[in-house]
């Protein structure tokens, strides 16, 4: 993707998902213009927002010739384009993409929302479904387990967008109450993806 492309992000600055598309956005200086969505005032709801993305979720960006995106990880995907982000690897690529659809499919929906009863919507852990903090700390233990296999990181040798898409929720699972002293191997990986992003 040239950097010349300005975006319009739409987001939410607490939602990982949205963190993504602007990290990535960030590290392959594309220039945007952010737009804030509070989700948890339904703004994502709203007449103006559906007229732009019909799904009503964040992040949604707008390109300059006016097409639009949705799901963050399409839209990092896109970003990124050609960068050393995604695996140039055929067998790495895959990897990588197998573990962009894991984490929508099974971290996110456990970890980001048990974080988001919790810490945004003021639950109490009797509030929240048990079975949340159970899926969550298996997604946990297959992270482990998979860094430890793969030397490290998520696909190929160094930072991919595996790692951008894992580490926006992992990073504050313990605001869905979370240990990560648990997951020594995440634990110091997470540390390791936040100094390689331009994160702040």
């Amino acid at each position: 993707m040239g950097h010349d492309v300005t975006l319009t992000i739409y987001g939410d600055r607490i939602s990982g998902n949205c963190l993504k598309v602007k990290w990535v956005a960030d590290r392959m200086g594309a220039p945007y213009t952010w737009i804030d969505i509070d989700v948890v005032k339904g703004e994502a709801k709203s007449p103006a927002f559906l007229a732009l993305h019909p799904g009503g979720q964040v992040p949604a960006v707008v390109l300059s010739d006016g097409r639009t995106l949705a799901q963050s990880n399409a839209i990092m995907l896109h970003l990124a384009e050609g960068s050393d982000l995604v695996p140039t690897d055929p067998y790495d690529r895959a990897t990588m993409f197998e573990w962009l659809f894991w984490e929508q499919y099974t971290h996110e929906p456990a970890i980001a929302v048990r974080r988001y009863h919790k810490t945004y919507l003021g639950k109490t852990d009797a509030e929240i479904d048990p079975a949340l903090m159970v899926k969550g700390a298996a997604a946990l233990a297959r992270m482990e387990a998979g860094l430890k296999a793969n030397k490290g990181w998520f696909a190929g040798t160094g930072l991919s967008l595996a790692d951008i898409a894992l580490v926006a929720y992992t990073r504050v699972a313990h605001e869905g109450g979370f240990d990560l002293a648990d997951y020594p191997v995440v634990a110091d990986w997470v540390t390791r993806v936040e100094h390689a992003l331009p994160i702040g």
